[in-house]
C-alpha cells in the first residue's frame, strides 16, 4: 500500500501538555492515518519536514463514549505517533521562539 505523504499525516499534536514536553526532547506527536505503518511515517516525516527521523512509536487510541446532559455520543478512534528526530534536528514549524 503506497500513500500519499499529506495522507499519512493527518495533523501535529501541539495542545497537550505531554505533546509540549516531548517537543523539549525533540520527539513530536501527529495524528496519523489508521492505514499507516512505522516506515511510511517516518518517511512522510522526513520528505514533509526535512529532517531526519531517529525512531517513531505509535499508539492506537480506542473510541470513547462521552455524555453531554442527556445526549452520549462517541469520541472516535484515532492513530497517535510520536516521532524522535535525531540530535541537532529541529522542525521548524514547531520553533517555539
Amino acid at each position: 500500500m503506497s500513500m500519499r505523504l499529506y495522507d499519512v499525516i493527518k495533523k501535529p499534536v501541539l495542545n497537550t501538555e505531554k505533546a509540549r514536553d516531548l517537543m523539549q526532547n525533540n520527539e513530536f506527536v501527529f495524528i496519523v492515518d489508521r492505514r499507516a505503518n512505522k516506515i511510511e511515517i517516518k518517511k512522510a516525516v522526513e520528505e514533509l519536514f526535512e529532517v531526519k527521523v531517529k525512531s517513531v512509536n505509535v499508539l492506537n487510541v480506542k473510541a470513547k463514549t462521552a455524555r453531554s446532559r442527556m445526549t452520549m455520543y462517541t469520541i472516535p478512534s484515532y492513530k497517535k505517533a510520536i516521532v524522535k528526530l535525531a540530535e541537532g534536528q529541529v522542525i521548524k514549524a514547531f520553533e517555539q521562539n
